[in-house]
Parts: C-alpha cells; sequence; structure tokens
C-alpha cells in the first residue's frame, strides 16, 4: 500500500514510519505475548484483573478434537497466530469437516510475513473457540480502539461494523473532526448518543492499565448492548499503513510517541547497533547533530 512518500526507518518521524521502525528494529519479546491471542489474554487479565473478555470455550492444537457441543450453538473459532482467522458458527453450520479444513489451512499460515509483522513469526499456532457476543451494531458500536503512548491516550477509533460506520473520540471523549480509514465518507459519520459516550470513557479509563509504559500500542473493545468487552492487544495497527482524514490525529501519535521508551533503547547493544542507538538517543534527546 502506497502512502505518497519515501519513508526514513532509520530515523523515524511520521506515524508510518515509526511503526515501520518497530516492525524492522524493536523486537520486543513481548510483543509475541500480545500478538499471540491466546497469551494476550493472560496478560490482560493480569493486568486489570475481573476485566470483562469473551470467554474461552476450548483450546488446542487441532480442530478435530473440537467437543461436537461446541459447533451446535453460536461461538466464534479462532487461530490464535493471525488476524482475520474467523469462523462464525451458529445453528450448526458450518459442518465440522469444513471448519477442520479451515483450520488447518490457518495452521500452516505463518501470518505477519507479508508486512514484516515480526511478533507473529515465533508465536506457535493454536486454535479455539471462544463465545460469540452478541455485538451492538446499529445501535451502540461494535468496536472501540483505544491508541495509548507510554500511558497516555492519543485518541479513540470507534465503529459500528455492521452499520458501516465511525467516529474518532480525543481523550476526553470529545468527537473529533476527521474520518478513519475503514469508514473514510462523511456520511459515514457514527452518530454519539450517551450510552456511546459511557463505553467510549470506560474505555479510556481501562486501556493506560493494560498499555502499561509501551511507547505505542493498541487495545480493542467490543461493545454489546449491556457491557465493554476487552477484545485483544494490537501491536501493528493497520500493518503500519493506517491513514486519518485529519491530519492531527497522526500528528498527535507522533508526539506522544517516544522511541526513547521503546524496548530496543531501553536495552544495552554492541557495536554497530550500539551506535546506531546512541545516535537515536541523541537524535530524541534534541541533539542537532542528529538532526
Amino acid at each position: 500500500m502506497g502512502l505518497g512518500y519515501l519513508p526514513n526507518p532509520a530515523a523515524p518521524m511520521r506515524y508510518n514510519e515509526l511503526v515501520l521502525w518497530r516492525k524492522i528494529v524493536d523486537r520486543n519479546p513481548l510483543f509475541v505475548t500480545l500478538t499471540d491471542k491466546l497469551a494476550a489474554k493472560v496478560y490482560i487479565r493480569d493486568a486489570c484483573p475481573g476485566i470483562a473478555m469473551p470467554e474461552i470455550l476450548w483450546c488446542g492444537r487441532d480442530a478435530a478434537n473440537i467437543p461436537p457441543g461446541l459447533l451446535t450453538s453460536a461461538a466464534v473459532i479462532k487461530a490464535n497466530h493471525g488476524c482475520a482467522m474467523n469462523i462464525f458458527v451458529s445453528e450448526g453450520g458450518p459442518d465440522c469437516a469444513a471448519i477442520v479444513r479451515k483450520a488447518r489451512r490457518w495452521q500452516r499460515e505463518r501470518y505477519g510475513r507479508r508486512h514484516g509483522e515480526w511478533a507473529y513469526r515465533p508465536i506457535v499456532p493454536a486454535v479455539f473457540v471462544e463465545e460469540m457476543l452478541t455485538l451492538s451494531g446499529g445501535k451502540i458500536a461494535t468496536d472501540i480502539k483505544v491508541h495509548v503512548c507510554s500511558g497516555v491516550i492519543s485518541h479513540v477509533w470507534v465503529e459500528d461494523k455492521h452499520a458501516k460506520l465511525s467516529v474518532l473520540f480525543d481523550r476526553q471523549a470529545n468527537p473529533l473532526p476527521g474520518r478513519d480509514p475503514d469508514y473514510p465518507d462523511e456520511d459515514q459519520a457514527l452518530p454519539v448518543n450517551a450510552r456511546l459516550l459511557d463505553h467510549v470513557r470506560q474505555a479510556i479509563s481501562i486501556a493506560p492499565g493494560i498499555a502499561g509504559d509501551l511507547d505505542y500500542i493498541r487495545i480493542d473493545f467490543l461493545v454489546t448492548d449491556d457491557r465493554l468487552y476487552v477484545g485483544e492487544i494490537t501491536v501493528y495497527s493497520a500493518a503500519g499503513y493506517g491513514t486519518w482524514t485529519n491530519p492531527a490525529i497522526a500528528a498527535e501519535i507522533e508526539r506522544l510517541w517516544r522511541l526513547e521508551q521503546s524496548a530496543f533503547l531501553r536495552r544495552p547493544h554492541r557495536g554497530a547497533v550500539h551506535l546506531y542507538a546512541e545516535a537515536l538517543r541523541a537524535r530524541y534527546r534534541g541533539d542537532s547533530r542528529y538532526r
């Protein structure tokens, strides 16, 4: 996907460059945990005990071992090592053989290779069955995505994937102008109501506790009629290709995303990597020699 400029991943300043730098340079082992959909649930539970999450009904290495009873009611079958790996089960369909075939294809796929999303690679593939939530599409929203930099929220991205509408908020839950990449047209603006604002404020209060001191992360929530659920954690938001029609959105992330808080710049290095890390540290301390 073209972004209209040649990135500088060695000394990143713009949002898309920063995500590209993370993919190439910052091999933080925690990213593997957060990207693994099963391990991330444990991480979230430890960070925020008592938080609502979709229940895992079964997990294993082979979908052929899924208990048949789980395939006769509403559930979602997922893989832990990639995105868009979902099978929605309802009223006994699809059949077990189709589920097993698709799940085995997932397990052969090494997700993340195409876009250089390193943290997917070390994950041991597994399949799990999760309860299917009844999302509040058409009434409130389906998804709330909170972008957090070193404990500070840059913005909140809310979508109704059923109605194909969205809206952006600042860290005080005030609506922002501009559109997001999924639903960019102005006639796709999601109406703001009191119930939506309640969910957004709750997500704003929860997300920093999960994000901790990570230099940049996205915490994703799911919305039902009566409560908010933590869905997952996104390390490489939109694989680094995300754009917004309001340039202030990217500018705010760029202002808050401090590379000196990254795992790469927090640990010691040797040789040429040490020289590069020192140059980056100096740059972000404001040393004019590295601007």
